[in-house]
């Protein structure tokens, strides 16, 4: 599989991650299996937070026999540098590790979130702390709002950002791209969460797939197309979505991954419109998931 710097530093991702979200809920040997598909298929970059069920103590373990060789990324939703350092310290634990590769605020939505972890006390503080103890490599958050990652990413020499990188709403609404660029300016690494999303699920709709709280796409060729678009971008990485049923597709778009072409892009603007709307530039609506 493609791999990619990340950012500046030395280190290399697979242009496709493993969401430690699938492992939540199944079976051991399942979670086994799903892991070592994702190492031989060349995966070296997983993604895991407390806030995804039991996925922290059903991937640690199927994990610890390739720790060495992979990227290892964690969250936390905590604002508060004491909270944070609890959330760390059991995460670890779970994860069957001395130390993350990269360690994230998890979904920065307000600029309330703002507020909270960037003051006296708040977060931050402990991510700072950790990393000068060898606990976490590199420092990052994961947004849903374009504000909030703007204000974060001028705020403090984060190392990535882990933010929607959605075709519709990029070609429809203009979110994202400006993300991409002050991650670029800022030397921040990109990564992107909901390549594959179709948009959000229908008011009194039933999830279709119960780890996602938004519609995955479904249709073949609109999958290729849509995480296609996403690795064109100036990014590093992209998550899959959480349900386990998309993994195998996603590597098969991503170890064929050739870049869109013009005539491609513009059958992803004709349907731009179609999804119902996920994000915002701003935080007005709040968001409906954690991922």
């Amino acid at each position: 599989m493609l791999m990619r710097r990340y950012g500046a530093k030395e280190e290399e991702l697979s242009i496709l991650g493993f969401g430690g979200i699938m492992v939540s809920k199944i079976e051991t040997a399942e979670a086994e299996q799903l892991v070592g598909q994702g190492i031989d298929c060349g995966i070296n970059y997983f993604d895991v937070a407390p806030s995804y069920g039991n996925a922290e103590e059903m991937l640690g373990p199927a994990l610890q026999p390739y720790r060495e060789g992979v990227f290892l990324a964690c969250k936390t939703t905590e604002r508060s540098a004491a909270e944070a350092r609890r959330e760390l310290e059991s995460s670890l634990a779970n994860m069957r590790t001395d130390h993350f590769d990269l360690y994230q605020l998890h979904a920065m939505t307000t600029m309330e979130d703002f507020d909270q972890a960037t003051r006296p006390g708040g977060a931050l503080e402990t991510f700072v702390k950790a990393r000068e103890e060898g606990k976490v490599r590199y420092l990052g958050f994961s947004a849903h709002s374009a504000e909030c990652a703007l204000a974060l990413l001028d705020y403090f020499e984060f190392d990535s950002v882990l933010f929607p990188i959605n075709w519709a709403h990029f070609l429809n609404g203009g979110f994202g791209p400006q993300v991409v660029e002050k991650a670029e300016e800022k030397g921040a690494a990109v990564l992107a969460l909901k390549a594959m999303a179709y948009g959000k699920v229908a008011e009194g709709a039933e999830r279709p797939f119960a780890k996602c709280w938004y519609q995955p796409i479904e249709e073949p060729e609109l999958q290729d197309l849509a995480l296609r678009y996403a690795l064109s971008q100036p990014i590093v990485a992209a998550l899959p979505p959480g349900a386990e049923n998309f993994f195998a597709r996603a590597i098969e778009i991503a170890q064929h991954f050739v870049p869109v072409t013009e005539s491609e892009v513009e059958v992803l603007r004709e349907r731009a419109g179609e999804p119902i709307e996920m994000f915002r530039l701003a935080e007005a609506g709040g968001f409906p998931g954690i991922s």
